[in-house]
């Protein structure tokens, strides 16, 4: 998490802790939406949430907001939490595909519309709606450009997010049905940095330390790959390995323009978090949605970041 996100989150997870947020009171004769986030410490989420939070305001929706904090059994509490207070829709962000399936089941029992956001939950078909991207896409289009770069050979490591989150087992699905197209290349490490930058900076040390060569890292989001790509720049061979990410969060677009990172991809969370509420506000009203909204990827070099990074 960068340093500004820092305060924010700290006071936003004590308030959760107590049930809620800021805005936990439902108003008279306004929506209310229940929001169970998979966890506020990744800058993808948070940027969800800021994107989120502006079309509910725009809409003149109240919003009930809580952090799972990277725990999929929070998530059940939270819907609980949620039909208790009587809120009118659901927006759930699912942490784990098999362990937020409990909570997506339990809205739906209640009778409560529920769209489902960013990563998917094994009874997703049960939800109104989905939002999101094609994750095996994601790892398809990384594999691809990584391949492209070494001419179709080398030795890959693969840093994973949280197994069993639905982003991580389709983009291990995508980097391998493009690997297996190579038979010159070969994954020689893979390992989960559980999406995040620290855990991944340690990982691809001890993948350093190994005296193992590595040509390229496949890192399943950005923060494990600036943690990655730290961990090569400490090790002094940033021009021997190439890192690339997903997500394109502010600092993976630095890195990619400074040439630090070989490449991100371009998730939309904004547009996902701000088609989620508009979606569930539309739910509460009866009226009917698209079951499926998909908004694509896209490949960011240095040859195009610059359009990708805010002025």
């Amino acid at each position: 998490m960068t340093k500004r996100k820092l305060l924010p989150a700290l006071i936003f997870t004590l308030l959760a802790a107590f049930g809620g947020c800021s805005r936990d009171k439902p108003a008279e004769g306004r929506i209310t939406i229940g929001v169970s986030y998979q966890n506020l410490s990744n800058e993808f989420i948070i940027n969800m949430q800021d994107a989120l939070r502006a079309k509910a305001k725009e809409l003149n929706v109240n919003l009930i907001e809580l952090d799972a904090q990277g725990r999929a059994e929070n998530q059940i509490s939270h819907c609980e939490n949620f039909l208790s207070r009587g809120v009118d829709a659901v927006i759930l962000n699912p942490e784990d595909q098999q362990g937020s399936a409990p909570a997506l089941a339990l809205v739906v029992k209640a009778g409560k519309p529920v769209v489902v956001v960013n990563s998917l939950v094994a009874n997703v078909k049960e939800a109104n709606a989905y939002v999101g991207s094609d994750d095996t896409e994601a790892g398809r289009i990384a594999a691809t450009e990584i391949m492209r770069r070494l001419g179709g050979k080398g030795q890959i490591a693969v840093l994973h997010g949280a197994y069993g989150h639905s982003a991580e087992v389709q983009r291990s699905e995508g980097i391998r049905q493009v690997l297996a197209k190579f038979p010159a290349a070969t994954i020689v490490s893979e390992q989960t940095g559980q999406w995040d930058r620290a855990k991944s900076l340690a990982v691809m040390e001890n993948w350093l330390s190994s005296g193992r060569r590595i040509d390229a890292v496949i890192a399943q989001n950005d923060e494990m790959a600036l943690g990655a790509q730290e961990a090569i720049e400490g090790a002094g061979k940033q021009k021997q390995i190439l890192v690339i990410g997903i997500d394109a969060i502010p600092d993976a677009l630095r890195a990619v323009a400074a040439g630090k990172l070989a490449a991100t991809l371009f998730q939309d969370s904004r547009g996902q978090g701000a088609t989620a509420v508009e979606l569930a506000a539309a739910l509460a009203q009866g009226k009917s949605v698209p079951k499926q909204t998909f908004l694509p990827f896209q490949l960011v070099t240095a040859d195009n970041v610059a359009k990708f990074m805010k002025p």
